[in-house]
């Protein structure tokens, strides 16, 4: 099974075990259809965590409830463990605005394909897309100037690169 990392908890949320999700799902979502919500409890380790109910806190959170965890101090053990989603559910949920839904895409730049996109991190000013390329990881500044065209029937990102940028990889 494939696991897309959508976040992580950061709070706890009234007295009986609920949580808040910070998610890169782009858009309020109930998490709708979702069955479970997988943990990393410990690196690698990925425990699903059954939905009973989730609502939408603002685009970028949520709270949620999950099976076996009712109690405040139950909830707190999980608080900054990093959140994921199985492939599926996040393929349905993301919106197609967020740079993460290009995960998987193929990476082109002067119509060369560079990779498939295997990872999007968002930080405050700039969101970095990381590739393996030509055995190296390499990470790919996607912004305004940068971004040529999405196709995402190809599931691809159509990219202009700095000069002189993917060489520092090789």
């Amino acid at each position: 099974m494939e696991y897309i990392h959508i976040g992580k908890i950061v709070a706890t949320f009234g007295v009986k075990g609920e949580l808040v999700l910070l998610h890169a799902l782009n858009k309020r979502s109930t998490l709708k259809g979702v069955e479970a919500v997988f943990i990393e409890e410990r690196a690698g380790s990925w425990l699903p965590y059954f939905l009973e109910s989730a609502k939408a806190k603002s685009h970028t959170e949520a709270y949620i409830k999950v099976e076996g965890v009712d109690t405040k101090e139950a909830a707190s053990k999980l608080i900054q463990k990093k959140a994921w989603l199985l492939d599926a559910d996040f393929r349905r949920l993301a919106g197609a605005k967020s740079p993460v839904s290009y995960l998987g895409y193929q990476l082109i730049h002067e119509e060369e394909a560079l990779g498939p996109i295997e990872e999007v991190i968002e930080q405050p000013h700039q969101v970095l897309l990381r590739i393996t390329y030509k055995g190296n990881e390499a990470l790919i500044p996607l912004h305004d100037e940068t971004l040529l065209k999405v196709d995402r029937d190809k599931q691809e990102l159509h990219v202009v690169l700095p000069e002189g940028l993917l060489e520092i990889y090789e």
